[in-house]
């Protein structure tokens, strides 16, 4: 979920009004207050130091292929989403906006794997085990 620092009842306006009407951006707090009584957060994670990467390349992929979509969309759309795609890279790069990745549960899971375990697939056993190596070491 991509989430803001602290808590807000209030939507960004002009994300709201131009790019998701009726949106808003919870906090993790928000997140977690929203589950009680309903999950239990297993774990989460900030995923978010990486994504201003990705929303660079869908701006990068967008304009690329604007030419298949200009006649349709118009000028006002292309410069509104290209401003939205790099104002939210920069707020990631600034750390305004994270991405967390919450896991919760119904309370019937008896093993939850470790972090690593959920990041590298099954393929990569000899990548965790060369980073369980040096842990120990």
């Amino acid at each position: 979920s991509i989430a803001v620092n602290s808590s807000s009842l209030y939507p960004d306006p002009w994300v709201a009004r131009y790019i998701f009407a009726n949106s808003m951006l919870p906090s993790a707090a928000q997140v977690s207050k929203a589950s009680e009584k309903l999950f239990i957060l297993e774990d989460v994670q900030n995923l978010g130091g990486d994504y201003e990467k990705t929303l660079k390349a869908w701006e990068s992929n967008f304009r690329r292929s604007w030419h298949r979509f200009a006649s349709r969309y118009g000028e006002t759309f292309y410069r509104m989403w290209r401003f939205y795609l790099l104002s939210c890279a920069g707020a990631f790069r600034a750390r305004s906006l994270q991405l967390f990745q919450f896991v919760f549960s119904k309370g019937e899971m008896r093993y939850l794997p470790s972090r690593i375990d959920w990041l590298l697939p099954a393929e990569s056993a000899h990548v965790r085990s060369r980073l369980s190596t040096r842990v120990s070491a």
